[in-house]
């Protein structure tokens, strides 16, 4: 019940509705459109937002606190876009833009899937520590592997593979540059300098992030044959891939002496899929990955899957490893 009530308060959310509408927009081809420079600006607002909000959770928490969490979540950080990227390629056949779009996605992290994890926890009598949302912070890393995993790739298949160049064209992403740049700046303005800038970051992103879905949604029905073409390859993965990410997360929380709602979070964060940052990630740095795989996969099966199924199964093994 608890699972169906989630689902339902998600799918009905502004966000996600918008999304909907995108596709609607789509599928009767409507006159809707949203000119270049103003996605290009939502996207700048929507990375740098996400990236000063991150730096802000990672600067009140104290090192001593939280240093083998942060072990283990670059550990995440590195494995979930790397493996996700060599499965993608070896065995679907997917090229460097589109095996990196999906695996930035999948080492990235659903702040709904968040959210309904700490509700679930808290429903469940074990909330979980309250520092978690900095593993959410640096969880966005993911994206800047998988980015940095394209221009790898990209690079070795022109014959153009020099460290310099990689390193250069790697950092100056507009995706990469602004989210790390944005943490950085949160990290370092404090409580009273971010306080400045609040209102415009926190209440007038939901209202871009909606604008921004609904380009999202009519973007992925104008390319929706490329998802259809490895449809089945990626249900499956959309699905499996959150189950083994979540089963790793919650035991190396449990290894590392986590609560038991804390490893619960650690191992819904690994499982899910972001469809907020990653998104406006790789439509800046990999344009041409196609949005109807990649979002398609993210937001329309693994985050319902997680919702409904995902979160309960990764609480009893949580509950199983405990005791």
């Amino acid at each position: 019940m608890a699972g169906a009530e989630i689902l339902m308060t998600n799918l009905l959310s502004p966000i996600v509705l918008a999304f909907v509408l995108g596709i609607v927009a789509g599928l009767l081809r409507s006159e809707l459109e949203l000119p270049d420079a103003v996605l290009k600006l939502i996207s700048i607002y929507l990375l740098f937002s996400i990236g000063i909000t991150g730096g802000q959770e990672l600067a009140k928490v104290r090192f001593s606190e939280i240093s083998a969490l942060l072990v283990v979540t670059a550990a995440l950080v590195v494995l979930i876009p790397v493996v996700s990227f060599l499965v993608l390629r070896r065995l679907a056949g997917f090229d460097a833009a589109n095996a990196a779009a999906v695996a930035a996605h999948y080492g990235s992290v659903s702040t709904a899937t968040f959210f309904a994890s700490l509700s679930f926890a808290r429903a469940m009598n074990t909330p979980a520590e309250g520092y978690m949302p900095a593993v959410v912070a640096l969880m966005e890393w993911g994206v800047i592997v998988a980015l940095f995993l394209a221009r790898w790739s990209m690079g070795k298949e022109s014959g153009n593979l020099s460290g310099k160049t990689l390193f250069l064209d790697t950092i100056r992403g507009r995706g990469i540059l602004l989210l790390t740049g944005g943490m950085a700046i949160g990290a370092l303005i404090g409580e009273q300098g971010y306080q400045q800038i609040a209102p415009f970051y926190e209440q007038l992103f939901r209202g871009f992030l909606m604008l921004f879905l609904l380009e999202m949604g009519m973007t992925a029905v104008r390319q929706i044959r490329g998802f259809a073409q490895v449809g089945v390859f990626m249900t499956g993965f959309a699905i499996v891939s959150p189950l083994v990410w979540g089963a790793v997360g919650v035991t190396l929380g449990w290894s590392i002496g986590l609560s038991l709602g804390g490893a619960f979070v650690l191992g819904a964060v690994s499982a899910s899929a972001s469809f907020i940052d990653a998104p406006a990630a790789c439509r800046a740095a990999l344009p041409q990955a196609n949005p109807g795989i990649y979002l398609t996969a993210s937001l329309g099966v693994t985050l319902p899957f997680n919702l409904v199924v995902g979160i309960p199964i990764y609480y009893e093994y949580a509950r199983w490893l405990y005791g």
